[in-house]
């Protein structure tokens, strides 16, 4: 495993809650930490469950307590799966996405728990936060067994960009092989000027794999250990996804994609990642 050619921001910041859905991602979180020589810190949220005019200081006071005994276990437990350096504990009140997004100043990337596919609540925090953070968002599933393989989605974006270089560094990171794919038919969401490609195919092929290609060719000098493969499927980026994420641990795509939609929320392809790929699902936003 290979350490990166680039400093990084301090810490990885976890979403904690100690649910069922929520320790798949306290594991991924150390190992991040531990892979990348950063300290973790684990935000957990309390809320008050009743109206505000019924405030009551004591009731409070034993909601806030009880969050802090929660983060101690999850300390507790994070130092037995081999969490290094000092463990940071922030209890916030109010709704999770607003309090990491708060927290997030000195993250290199933030990690929480997901439902399994198919699962996932609109309003969920796995879909509301990684439209709003502007570090990388991890919503860690449940795999079946790891298969030491990662998947990144690219479309000629930013955002692809960012998330190609969160892929490759992942798979540098912890020995897995890359596959990067690029599913090109989207005539929607390209320049008037590129819609002949998608009536002869194979130069739809030609020029979306030579665009993706000169995107790897860094990659894969910066980063020579990585097994990297690129190519090109002539479907669309959500179909093409799927297919290549069956055996995959970590699915990486960009927040916004071609279209640049509104900032509040995610891109098509990216919220249909959220909602049916099978692995943890990466959310990148493009650099500032």
């Amino acid at each position: 495993m290979g350490g990166l050619d680039r400093v990084q921001r301090p810490q990885v910041l976890l979403g904690y809650d100690a649910s069922e859905d929520n320790d798949p991602a306290l594991r991924w979180a150390v190992e991040e930490a531990r892979l990348r020589g950063l300290s973790l810190v684990m935000c957990h949220c309390w809320h008050w469950p009743y109206a505000a005019d019924h405030m009551d200081d004591r009731v409070e006071a034993i909601i806030k307590r009880a969050g802090e005994m929660l983060l101690e276990q999850g300390e507790a437990r994070a130092r037995r799966l081999g969490a290094p350096g000092t463990v940071g504990k922030r209890l916030r009140s109010g709704p999770v996405p607003d309090a990491l997004v708060g927290e997030s100043g000195e993250a290199e990337l933030i990690v929480i728990g997901s439902h399994e596919r198919h699962r996932l609540p609109v309003g969920s925090t796995a879909v509301q936060l990684p439209a709003r953070a502007r570090r990388p968002v991890l919503a860690v599933r449940r795999c079946g067994g790891e298969h030491g393989r990662v998947v990144a989605g690219v479309d000629g974006s930013a955002g692809g960009e960012a998330a190609l270089g969160f892929a490759v560094e992942e798979a540098a990171l912890r020995g897995w092989s890359l596959r990067v794919v690029f599913g090109a038919w989207e005539p929607g969401a390209v320049d008037e000027a590129e819609l002949p490609l998608f009536s002869d195919k194979e130069r739809l092929a030609q020029v979306r794999t030579a665009a993706l290609e000169k995107a790897v060719a860094p990659w894969r000098e910066r980063y020579p250990k990585v097994d990297l493969r690129a190519s090109v499927v002539l479907d669309r980026p959500r179909e093409t996804l799927l297919a290549a994420v069956e055996d995959a641990d970590l699915l990486v795509v960009g927040d916004r994609g071609t279209r640049g939609l509104d900032p509040l929320f995610l891109g098509a392809t990216s919220s249909a990642m959220l909602h049916h790929a099978p692995c943890t699902v990466a959310i990148v936003p493009a650099a500032p």
